[in-house]
């Protein structure tokens, strides 16, 4: 039965070739548009290459406190003072489930001077063992290690965009290398060059020890622009960690304790991060992952919804020129069923031929996304989860915009179908 329907819809396509072109189009459109956002989705929440340990990680963004009756409250980034009391103990327990433990700065702009030249770089201050945790592709030189933190060396590692721009682009990824760096007043030496990343934690042009502040005021500082990393030993470790650092936040004690005396922070994941940071959940355990997973899945069925309906009267329109066909199917026994078998079938088919040329469309999208730098350092790639959404997402637009013309026409009687052939 299935080989008659596939034969069947290949004579139907070849027969209404403008429909099929039309129908194409549209299914293609709505398809690029859809895959495109669900490559860059995945590549946030569940990135590969330098954050591919994301799966065992978990980030802290943000402190909340609050007064006793919550009408004082305040959220913010983290002081490098409250990394150190309420997390880095978590790094030194063996019990704790944490591998290692990283406190970084977000990225921050500095003004990088050669000459006459003055070039805009995102630095960010990190310590030794965010680079262990990262899995950044070293190009040249090497990585900071404890000794330069400890000895506040002032080194810098740089992406290979940023040498490309300051150095030129000829060898600049080598010759950059011991190159010195004159940044917002300091100077610093180029020890090492890596792989431009555009994920959360990794984002930057230009990275340094934390010991490089031309202060150490930071130190006690309980919010501030820091951030931390903790990496388990085993994903299983998770949610032994996330209740470890609500633990931690009870027993923490802000620089007011009688204007602040509650303190929370929440270990998330990447989802739980975005979710925070779209949704505004700083006050609650529940970061609303679940509630953005949601909107987001939403949104996109209802962006197919819109074509699929204005496929439903192209359909219509297609199945109503086939009335003869389906009055005679329906004279010789064919049942409502069988008819509304073979058009779905055929629109599912049409679909998929759209999800495939729509995968080609998204690559070339992709592509262009990565070169124009309108999102910079994106990489992105068309794996099998984007490629598995995208198919069914073309099934499912065949579903929706094939079953209800089908079983509207499949149900027309015999002798009035021959009628309005005729």
């Amino acid at each position: 039965m299935l080989r008659n329907y596939l034969l069947t819809a290949y004579k139907v396509f070849m027969r209404r070739k403008l429909f099929t072109a039309i129908n194409l189009a549209c299914i293609v459109l709505t398809l690029v548009v859809l895959m495109v956002i669900t490559a860059l989705l995945e590549t946030a929440f569940f990135p590969s290459g330098v954050e591919g340990r994301s799966a065992r990680m978990l980030q802290v963004y943000g402190i909340r406190s609050e007064g006793a009756k919550s009408e004082t409250w305040r959220t913010t980034l983290m002081g490098y003072k409250a990394v150190e009391q309420a997390l880095k103990p978590l790094g030194r327990d063996p019990h704790s489930g944490v591998e290692r433990m990283s406190a970084f700065t977000t990225p921050a702009s500095v003004s990088v001077y050669q000459g006459d030249r003055v070039s805009e770089l995102d630095l960010r201050r990190v310590d030794a063992d965010y680079w262990k945790i990262l899995d950044f592709k070293l190009l040249a030189g090497r990585l900071p290690d404890a000794g330069d933190e400890q000895a506040g060396r002032m080194v810098a590692v740089i992406n290979a965009s940023t040498a490309r721009r300051l150095f030129g682009t000829a060898g600049a990824i080598g010759h950059a290398v011991g190159q010195s760096i004159a940044a917002s007043g300091q100077q610093f030496r180029v020890i090492g060059v890596v792989e431009d990343a555009l994920q959360i934690n990794a984002y930057a042009d230009m990275w340094a020890p934390l010991t490089t502040f031309p202060s150490s005021d930071y130190r006690n500082e309980i919010t501030g622009n820091f951030a931390a990393m903790l990496l388990a030993r085993d994903p299983a470790d998770l949610p032994r960690i996330r209740q470890a650092v609500e633990r931690a936040a009870k027993a923490f004690v802000t620089e007011d304790p009688h204007v602040y005396s509650i303190t929370q922070f929440w270990a998330d994941s990447k989802l739980d991060v975005f979710a925070r940071a779209l949704l505004s959940n700083q006050g609650v355990a529940d970061s609303g992952a679940g509630t953005l997973l949601a909107m987001i899945g939403g949104g996109m069925l209802l962006f197919m919804l819109l074509p699929a309906l204005n496929l439903v009267n192209l359909n219509t329109g297609r199945i109503l020129e086939r009335s003869a066909e389906i009055g005679v199917r329906k004279a010789f026994g064919a049942t409502s069923l069988q008819l509304v078998g073979q058009l779905v079938v055929e629109n599912v088919l049409l679909c998929l031929v759209g999800g495939l040329l729509g995968l080609a469309c998204t690559r070339l999208a992709l592509w262009w996304l990565e070169a124009s730098q309108l999102i910079p350092y994106l990489e992105v790639h068309l794996n099998a989860t984007v490629f598995g959404c995208g198919m069914l997402l073309a099934f499912i637009f065949g579903l929706l915009s094939g079953v209800i013309p089908a079983w509207k026409m499949s149900r027309l009687d015999p002798v009035h179908a021959l009628k309005g052939a005729a």
